[in-house]
């Protein structure tokens, strides 16, 4: 038995609070917080394609909007494979 063991049977816990092992409120923060981030990415491949429409033949504003599509369509894919990740370890542990 280590020094530790003897220390953790000399301590008195009884008076400390029990914490509920309920996880139901963070598996809704979390698909909250995925299902915002998503919607915004979305949105962004949205705007993209009407800055891309309304270019007009601009090869600026045409690489600027395809950048947006792009890299909206990227944080989609991180956003996506962020929620697999989260879902695996949290609720595969439950």
């Amino acid at each position: 038995m280590t020094l530790l063991h003897i220390i953790a049977e000399i301590i008195d816990t009884s008076g400390l609070p029990k914490p509920a092992a309920d996880n139901s409120y963070w598996d809704t923060v979390l698909d909250l917080v995925f299902a915002i981030a998503a919607a915004i990415a979305g949105l962004m491949v949205v705007i993209g394609g009407f800055r891309y429409i309304l270019a007009h033949g601009d090869s600026n504003a045409v690489a600027q909007a395809r950048k947006t599509i792009l890299y909206s369509i990227v944080g989609l894919v991180v956003i996506m494979v962020a929620f697999s990740i989260v879902t695996f370890v949290i609720r595969g542990i439950m």
